[in-house]
């Protein structure tokens, strides 16, 4: 991470601390594979409580600086909605399709059977098909995006995703039908947006009342930062646990389903901050909007695996695989989106955004 003013010297290694967390999680899920079956165990419609309550973490200190008296102007700056909107449904599916054709049945023909190419092949399509819904909130905070018009970008995206996802990956997989486990969506938007947004909706409120802007500002909102990096390390701890033992049995394959990915994702966050850019979109929205298409709501997407291919398949690694790569790489994103700031200063017009 860039050395900021103001960054503590724990932050400026999160790197180090990312990579140790990553190794930790393998370690932990191929030496105690009770660990993450343990875990399993407390899931609900394929969400992990444990992540969940952890994402809460890193979720609130956005959450808490959401002032709804700016939801409605930042509803009028219709660009950066049209540029997300756009990115993730008009072409990412598409992409991800394209480059993960590409390599898997082309480039890695030799090392990856014709059977199991094309089960990696469809996880990278339910994963091209689901953008973003609790990850990105982190991802814009730590990147200062407007927490308003983060929150309208992914309640916007989550309601069209009800509408096309279905329609696009049956359409991508020649698949006469799909089944799409709508609960887990519904879950989602309680557990990561409803809720979290409520509690910071409310100790909002009652902190402001209580203590004022001034301390609110300087003090809290400052003490929350360390609360989202801690719950980000955890995060990677659980994820790479659960698929430790196949990271160690078989790191080829590991690194062949994870290639495409991750160009995928780098593409897709270079075309969004690309044009946020030439349109003169302002950099606390033009970073998340970026970030909602780089990175994927990946519990849908091995849910559905899961209920289409079963859980031992190539298709739930893949999706699996998605949620692994997505934290180191969305990280490397968000560095990047802070070192590239002051290209979008002095460039927004003073039409409506």
């Amino acid at each position: 991470m860039a050395k900021e003013k103001g960054l503590s010297t724990f932050e400026r290694y999160l790197s180090v601390w990312v990579a140790l967390c990553i190794l930790a999680g393998i370690g932990v899920g191929w030496l105690f594979s009770v660990f993450p079956e343990l875990l399993k165990k407390a899931e609900v419609a394929h969400l992990s409580i444990p992540v969940a309550i952890l994402i809460w973490l890193m979720i609130y200190p956005m959450m808490v600086q959401i002032d709804f008296s700016r939801i409605v102007e930042a509803g009028k700056r219709p660009k950066g909605l049209t540029l997300t909107l756009t990115i993730n449904w008009a072409i990412k599916p598409f992409t991800m399709a394209g480059i993960s054709a590409l390599f898997l049945f082309v480039f890695f023909k030799a090392w990856i059977p014709p059977d199991l190419a094309r089960e990696y092949y469809a996880g990278a399509v339910l994963l091209g098909a689901a953008p973003c819904t609790a990850m990105v909130f982190v991802w814009s905070y730590l990147s200062r995006g407007d927490p308003a018009y983060t929150l309208i970008q992914v309640a916007l995206n989550d309601l069209v995703l009800v509408l096309l996802y279905a329609p696009i990956v049956k359409g991508l997989l020649g698949l006469s039908r799909i089944y799409v486990p709508y609960d887990t969506v519904l879950l989602s938007v309680v557990l990561y947006v409803v809720m979290p947004l409520s509690l910071g909706y409310l100790s909002r409120r009652w902190l402001l009342f209580r203590r004022g802007e001034a301390w609110f500002e300087g003090v809290f909102l400052r003490r929350l930062r360390p609360v989202t990096i801690g719950g980000l390390l955890f995060t990677l701890v659980i994820l790479f646990s659960y698929q430790g033992e196949q990271i160690i049995q078989n790191p080829s394959h590991i690194f062949l389903i994870a290639v495409p990915l991750a160009i995928q994702t780098f593409f897709i966050f270079t075309l969004g901050y690309g044009a946020a850019w030439l349109i003169r979109i302002p950099h606390p929205v033009a970073a998340p909007a970026a970030q909602i298409g780089a990175s994927n709501f990946f519990e849908l997407a091995v849910a559905v695996a899961i209920s289409l291919f079963g859980l031992e398949s190539g298709a739930a690694l893949s999706t699996a695989m998605g949620g692994l790569e997505e934290v180191p790489i969305m990280l490397t994103l968000v560095w990047i989106a802070n070192k590239t700031r002051p290209w979008f200063e002095g460039r927004v017009v003073g039409t409506p955004n």
